[in-house]
């Protein structure tokens, strides 16, 4: 049961006026001791009295009667006419009804915005057959740490100008990069998320996946300035591998990338109170380690990203 942050009483404390009414406390003396007044002690008594146990629950506010209310078949018209498209304003005056009405009767139905009539398109999730198949590639900017953050402390005073330039502090980059099948995941801290960086990343993580076993065939990122560099397109050309880019607008198709990143702020980059990004930087790659070797995930069958690369790796030989 929800209780108000200001209620005086809770289901436990009317059970308690009701066991002391018992043993002979007067009315007056279990509202002293609750802090209540006399009239919601007989109150809680007679509800007691009529109900039992079950009258000492909240009940609605809502009013027994409710005679200006819209009967049932006049809001399902309301309701058809909204399925035909018709604005709230179109509604009031095709029914002769106040466009107040309408609205409460909308929202009280769930249909206070178009768009809800329409239905969702389907979830079309996908993952590729063999490891290496897709990497997706993706970064996320973190603001440098020289103390306790406004995330742990709540205070944002001069945060932006300790980032501006001039200040010293501003950001470093987190490039990522996971692999559709598997999951497993490299990441590194880096200065800046231009072309140099990002076909830095590139390299290195084609060689880290490389050591595990998976040869990458095609690589996805969003459309950002680097990821359309030649620098970066040279540098997939010289593994041959092949480069896609999301849909503009659309992150959910690099939606792996996306999560992987919620996941690392979540457990990692924001989790405990670092006092500088050096130590944060320290505890990367131990929660990466875990990430890849130890930590269940719900996608891949609650395995963990190695135990699913080795599952497939000893299935490919088998093949």
């Amino acid at each position: 049961m929800d209780m108000h942050e200001n209620a005086r009483t809770t289901r436990h404390s009317r059970m308690l006026m009701i066991d002391r009414l018992h043993d002979g406390w007067t009315v007056l003396g279990v509202a002293e001791a609750l802090g209540v007044t006399p009239k919601t002690v007989r109150k809680w008594r007679d509800r007691f009295q009529i109900e039992g146990a079950a009258g000492l629950v909240d009940r609605t506010s809502r009013p027994r009667n409710s005679p200006t209310k819209l009967d049932e078949p006049v809001e399902a018209e309301i309701e058809t006419c909204r399925r035909q498209r018709m604005t709230g304003p179109a509604i009031a005056r095709r029914l002769r009804r106040p466009l107040s009405t309408i609205g409460a009767v909308l929202r009280r139905r769930g249909l206070g915005r178009l768009t809800a009539i329409d239905p969702k398109p389907p979830v079309v999730r996908y993952e590729r057959a063999h490891p290496g198949e897709l990497i997706h590639i993706d970064i996320k900017k973190l603001g440098r740490i020289d103390g306790i953050g406004h995330r742990i402390t709540g205070d944002r005073t001069g945060q932006s100008n300790r980032r501006s330039v001039g200040h010293g502090l501003g950001w470093e980059y987190l490039h990522v990069a996971i692999d559709d099948r598997s999951r497993l995941a490299f990441t590194q801290l880096l200065p800046s998320e231009r072309k140099q960086d990002a076909a830095a990343f590139l390299q290195s993580s084609l060689a880290w996946f490389k050591q595990h076993g998976v040869t990458v065939q095609r690589v996805v990122t969003d459309n950002g300035s680097a990821y359309k560099s030649f620098l970066f397109a040279a540098a997939l050309q010289s593994h041959s591998v092949t480069h896609k880019r999301t849909r503009p607008y659309t992150p959910k198709t690099n939606g792996k990338a996306e999560r992987f990143i919620q996941t690392s702020i979540r457990e990692w980059a924001y989790a405990t109170p670092y006092a500088s990004s050096a130590q944060r930087h320290a505890a990367m790659h131990p929660w990466l380690q875990n990430y890849n070797t130890a930590r269940p995930h719900a996608a891949p069958c609650g395995k963990s990203p190695i135990h699913r690369l080795n599952e497939d790796n000893v299935h490919g030989r088998d093949s």
